[in-house]
């Protein structure tokens, strides 16, 4: 039972990994051409999903309309995983020694 719930967890990973399109963003940011514009797509991808996030927050207090709180939820990770890589790049510059 553990061995096929780890499997699929495998592979659902897998899929997110590869076709959801801000996993392959940061995917791209997280290698050595793209570190150097993992700031600037983070200066504008941070504020995007937040004001995304709020405005489906607003959408969600709507009777009715309840679900929209998962996007509230995706826009807030997505906000946060640019935010995280905009903070990681300059330790993946100096270890790819682009820095000195």
């Amino acid at each position: 039972m553990l061995a096929m719930l780890w499997n699929l967890s495998t592979a659902i990973r897998g899929y997110l990994r590869f076709y959801m399109p801000t996993n392959r963003a940061l995917d791209w940011l997280r290698s050595e051409r793209g570190l150097w514009w993992a700031v600037p797509v983070a200066a504008v991808a941070v504020p995007a999903y937040l004001f995304a996030m709020s405005v489906a927050a607003a959408v969600a207090q709507r009777p009715g309309l309840g679900a929209a709180n998962v996007l509230v939820i995706l826009f807030a990770w997505n906000a946060l995983k640019f935010a995280w890589a905009a903070i990681l790049c300059p330790v993946g510059l100096i270890r790819a020694g682009l820095l000195p």
